[in-house]
């Protein structure tokens, strides 16, 4: 419901999910006393039926996971590729102490913008059609003055994954450990669709 009285967009969930406390702490539920649920909120689709397609603009990930096609080519039928952008965050949510893409308050283009800090120049054709670019780089994709610019993927590991893991002893993840993840992490957040890794892959 929106405050101004006014319908939802087609892109927002017409209900929201609260989450409830169980009486405790997660970490001192047992095994014996989970019991996991998975559900997709009726956002599942198969892409491969062309009665269930569904377009970017159709797409009610959260911004923080949304991938760029759904943003930047939005009346295009989302398909595998999709999945791997939004598997790929929720992993480094997993590991990490914060999403990678901070959308707190953030819009989609801000999210854009530290999308192309960590990850580099988007697709010619994309960079050419966003209209907020300019808020955000110079026109040869320099970021603008007085902007915070969101570290390199590298550093965001050492920061959000390493140094919280250390500090609660955790152990940290060895080197070689550290470059299979970021490497499996990159290949799988590559900007354009088709060239993003499969689940074949791995």
């Amino acid at each position: 419901m929106r405050l101004d009285g006014q319908p939802l967009l087609a892109s927002i969930p017409a209900r929201g999910t609260v989450p409830v406390w169980l009486g405790k702490k997660a970490n001192e539920i047992t095994l014996a006393e989970a019991h996991l649920l998975l559900s997709d909120f009726g956002e599942a689709f198969s892409s491969t039926d062309s009665l269930q397609k569904r377009r970017g603009d159709q797409c009610h990930a959260p911004l923080s996971v949304l991938p760029p096609e759904a943003y930047f080519e939005p009346d295009k039928p989302l398909s595998f590729p999709t999945d791997i952008w939004t598997l790929a965050c929720a992993i480094w949510s997993i590991f990490s102490s914060r999403p990678l893409f901070d959308a707190t308050p953030a819009t989609h283009d801000d999210i854009s913008s530290q999308q192309v800090d960590i990850f580099g120049p988007l697709p010619l054709e994309w960079w050419d059609s966003w209209e907020a670019r300019h808020e955000y780089f110079e026109e040869r994709g320099e970021p603008t003055k007085d902007r915070f610019i969101s570290p390199s993927l590298e550093h965001c590991f050492e920061k959000e994954i390493q140094a919280p893991r250390e500090k609660m002893g955790m152990g940290e993840f060895d080197r070689e450990e550290m470059v299979a993840i970021l490497t499996m992490l990159r290949s799988m957040l590559v900007f354009k669709p088709e060239e993003r890794a499969t689940a074949k892959l791995f």
